[in-house]
């Protein structure tokens, strides 16, 4: 007799009542038992449903119009018997039915076993590409970063903002003049008033800043744009309205706001205070990455300081600031510093402020250093900054501020990267601790994403999953690996090894209005993570290691498509520990879904890491149940 529990697979786990198929091929089972321990088999019938779930209409399994059940081989008493309805049978997204007979030989058995509902699920689903779409495949966030080495004087923290280490270094003290007098410095990060003075000072700058404009004849919406793009003299236009208190960068900027004030304190030899001044200080980081950026054949980056006054006693008379930069560059040329004030007017050759004349809102200063690298491969350039103070009052006092370096040579987050190796491109530079987003137009290519977000989700290292925090590192021109014939390692080479004539790879078999596939791989053949990269975390002899997948239209009356196991040489499907995945992919969307990764324009170098996101799949967080592709725009 039939058992009275029969399954469905692969896998054979439920969503909710019913069986979740992950392949078209349905594996149907139950146990089967005979009463004299003979041998017996299992003919299987499968019926459509209603709307209320009870049996619709029975499934022709076989062809043969008569029947229309599939009978599994004989199996000992007790033992478990099967059959698996062939492709195109039985369609994704549809509630069925089935049930089972026994026979021993001799005698039919009188009764069916229990219904067992069965729905073929596919890991993802989404609809046919659309025409068009506003998703921007390149359109970068500003991180948020944390200083490793923001010199002495000031604590470091961790990313989450605790106190990693306190300051070292209480003041620094300059040797004392003719008279024995000396200038001392502190640094201090920022505080609630010092966050204040930099929003009023961002209040005060546009509205004298609008005001002009209207004074110049322009209409007040022509003046509050003018406004909006104040200070004129931001080398990065995007920082001044990022708060103060946290660092900021891209892939070409960064936006120091977290160095805080200093204060300098004019001394007599007792120790006693004859006067100070307090300023506030923030930096910046412009890098060029190609010609057209820079306006030069070299590849360059600016350093900015922004020193604004905060108090100034009297009896100093005058204070100069001096920004000293260096830099570790063996191939550079650097320009002397262009002074500026708050709206982008020369203000001398140094910082400097008359004590019984200066306003604490616009009387900032902004110092710019243009370098220009000339060197061929690529160089990483650490740098170092300090500014020294003296005053009016005394003709030889003066004291130096440690402002840190570009970071910690672990991290070196912001160290330039400047390099030649960019094909059909100029030199140029960028920061290369910022990883890019390449966002996947899934508008467009929604069978592409959908299959790399459920390989995100399954890959032991998640590679390139913003969710995961994990990168893929792009296989650059640089590379050191060679091939078999001793030339660079390149994406083809990996790519051989997953999809390649040698890999064993075959179309699978699916409906008509799919079209033509290709096989594509995740990770891309063009990353580390590729598991035909020699070097790869994720490493494998063959793409027949990799999970196997395939596209196909859902069955269910609706327009979409879904991404299926392929189960005909691992007949149990993927087991979502596979370090790589291939899948057939239609070929538009194989192609294309990567095609726009703008390497040159962010100068990706060998070992650089990026994420890949997936907007319309990104809702998604379990690939126990189906993932339902939302447009996006």
């Amino acid at each position: 007799m039939s058992g009275t529990a029969p399954s469905a697979g692969p896998k054979f786990t439920k969503s909710g009542t019913a069986w979740r198929v992950i392949a078209p091929e349905v594996v149907l089972r139950n146990t089967v038992t005979d009463a004299d321990g003979d041998t017996a088999n299992l003919t299987f019938q499968v019926y459509t449903t209603n709307a209320d779930g009870t049996p619709k209409a029975q499934v022709d399994l076989d062809g043969s119009g008569q029947y229309g059940v599939l009978v599994s081989p004989y199996v000992p008493s007790g033992g478990r018997a099967q059959v698996t309805v062939p492709y195109g049978i039985l369609k994704p997204g549809v509630l069925y039915k089935f049930r089972t007979s026994a026979f021993d030989g001799s005698l039919y058995e009188t009764t069916w076993s229990p219904w067992a509902d069965f729905r073929i699920e596919p890991y993802v689903k989404f609809p046919a590409p659309q025409t068009s779409s506003t998703i921007d495949t390149t359109a970068q966030d500003i991180d948020e970063f944390t200083r490793t080495d923001p010199g002495p004087a000031l604590p470091t923290f961790t990313a989450s903002g605790a106190v990693k280490r306190e300051a070292t270094q209480e003041r620094t003290c300059g040797k004392p003049d003719a008279e024995g007098r000396k200038i001392c410095i502190k640094l201090s990060p920022p505080t609630a008033e010092s966050k204040a003075r930099a929003k009023k000072r961002a209040e005060v700058l546009r509205k004298a800043e609008e005001a002009k404009a209207r004074k110049a004849g322009k209409s007040p919406a022509e003046a509050a744009a003018v406004a909006a793009d104040a200070p004129l003299a931001d080398l990065v236009d995007w920082c001044s309205d990022e708060p103060v208190g946290k660092d900021y960068m891209n892939r070409t900027d960064a936006c120091v706001k977290s160095i805080g004030s200093g204060t300098l304190v004019f001394i007599d030899t007792d120790d006693a205070t004859i006067g100070s001044a307090t300023f506030d200080f923030e930096q910046r980081i412009k890098t060029y990455p190609n010609k057209g950026t820079s306006g030069s054949n070299f590849a360059e980056f600016d350093q900015q300081i922004r020193i604004m006054p905060v108090t100034i006693d009297p009896t100093l008379e005058g204070v100069t600031l001096r920004w000293n930069t260096q830099s570790t560059c063996a191939a550079c040329v650097t320009s002397v510093i262009r002074w500026a004030d708050d709206f982008n007017n020369f203000a001398g050759d140094n910082a400097y402020w008359d004590a019984d004349n200066w306003n604490a809102y616009t009387d900032g200063r902004w110092g710019t250093r243009a370098t220009q690298w000339n060197g061929t491969g690529k160089e990483r350039i650490d740098l170092s900054w300090s500014v020294t103070a003296t005053v009016d009052a005394s003709d030889t006092a003066f004291a130096t501020a440690d402002f840190g370096t570009s970071g910690i040579p672990q991290v070196q987050e912001l160290a330039p990267r400047c390099d030649d190796y960019v094909a059909g491109s100029y030199p140029g530079c960028v920061l290369p601790f910022f990883s890019p987003t390449w966002t996947v137009d899934t508008n467009k290519y929604p069978a592409a994403g959908a299959y790399y977000w459920y390989m995100q989700q399954v890959m032991p290292d998640h590679a390139g999953s913003k969710r995961w925090d994990s990168l893929l590192h792009y296989l650059g021109p640089d590379t050191p690996v060679k091939n078999s014939s001793g030339a660079t390692w390149t994406s083809d080479d990996s790519r051989k090894v997953i999809c390649g004539t040698s890999s064993s790879w075959s179309v699978h078999p699916s409906d008509a209005s799919v079209g033509s596939v290709d096989c594509d791989e995740y990770a891309m053949a063009s990353t580390h993570e590729s598991g035909g990269y020699p070097q790869s975390v994720n490493l494998v002899t063959s793409g027949t290691k990799c999970a196997q997948m395939f596209t196909d239209k859902m069955g269910d009356g609706s327009a979409n498509f879904g991404i299926l196991a392929d189960i005909r040489t691992v007949t149990n499907g993927p087991t979502g520990t596979e370090r790589c995945g291939r899948a057939a992919i239609p070929s538009t969307q194989n192609q294309q879904a990567f095609s726009g990764f703008p390497a040159p324009a962010w100068r990706m170098l060998d070992g650089d890491g990026f994420f890949v996101t997936l907007p319309g799949f990104e809702h998604c967080t379990s690939t126990a149940t189906t993932c339902t592709w939302s447009k996006i725009g």
